[in-house]
């Protein structure tokens, strides 16, 4: 099987890794705000076989420029950047955490730029900046910075307080890597972005087939959230892994590839067996 590459977009601002025959439908997979591109190595391997598989290393994140401003809006219109850039034309695109975000406001841009899409630990908002559990949620993830911590002392800590039951090892040492090698700069900056964001009114608007997935133990983006989400996007699929935390990719690879693999099924008989 081969393995993922390492490439940069022709005009050097995007750093991404990518497997598969680029003749093959692309899949794409946008990481969280402590991931990076080869947090999704499994994934790219995994799909390689019937898709072209793409992850993108986030504006500011690996050997992608950061953004002059960064917003929820300034990171999709990048996405499309570079979906344009790779040749990823409707793509079915995995977003997890924030960049679930990312895709959510994607769509509400481009609402047909996707042949489907799975939104995977991630929220339909995140609130107000006066609110007291945003405040407290930024204070408990910046704090430490601001106190004098880095992202390579914190990064041990922070992986464990999102992951679940009895985790793969090597993805929860794959997790570590991501998140101490987010420059602190971007870490923060990705923080604040979600400020404000809001796409609920939006979400009976999607109009590509969706899936909903969530972890039973994840804080982040908890279950019950994300199977109330789902209810609003039409004709959704809604799934959730016990025991699994908010990296549920690098927790339990197989189980999450396998519900990836069943949605991408259903939608292949669908569309009546189309590739």
């Amino acid at each position: 099987m081969p393995h993922p590459a390492s490439m940069t977009t022709r005009n050097g601002r995007f750093s991404y890794e990518a497997a598969g025959d680029p003749d093959l439908p692309p899949l794409v997979f946008l990481h969280g705000i402590g991931g990076a591109a080869r947090g999704w190595r499994s994934q790219l391997e995994f799909f390689s076989d019937r898709c072209r598989t793409i992850a993108w290393d986030m504006p500011g994140y690996g050997g992608s420029a950061p953004l002059s401003g960064v917003s929820i809006p300034a990171l999709a219109s990048a996405l499309k950047e570079f979906l344009q850039a790779t040749g990823a034309t409707k793509p079915v695109i995995v977003g997890h955490s924030i960049g679930g975000m990312i895709v959510q406001q994607l769509l509400a841009d481009n609402p047909s730029i996707a042949s489907a899409v799975v939104l995977a630990q991630t929220s339909p908002a995140f609130g107000s900046p006066e609110g007291d559990w945003q405040k407290q949620f930024i204070e408990a993830r910046l704090g430490p910075l601001d106190r004098g911590a880095t992202m390579v002392t914190l990064a041990p800590s922070l992986v464990k307080e999102l992951v679940g039951d009895d985790p793969d090892h090597h993805g929860v040492e794959l997790a570590r890597e991501c998140m101490a090698a987010v420059p602190e700069s971007s870490y923060r900056a990705m923080m604040m972005s979600m400020l404000g964001f809001d796409q609920r009114r939006a979400l009976k608007e999607i109009s590509v087939p969706t899936l909903l997935l969530s972890g039973s133990k994840d804080k982040n983006a908890p279950a019950p959230m994300m199977a109330k989400m789902a209810t609003y996007v039409p004709g959704s699929t809604y799934v959730e892994l016990e025991g699994v935390g908010h990296l549920a990719n690098l927790e339990r690879p197989g189980e999450f590839n396998s519900v990836i693999a069943d949605f991408l099924l259903a939608m292949h008989e669908v569309s009546g067996g189309e590739s």
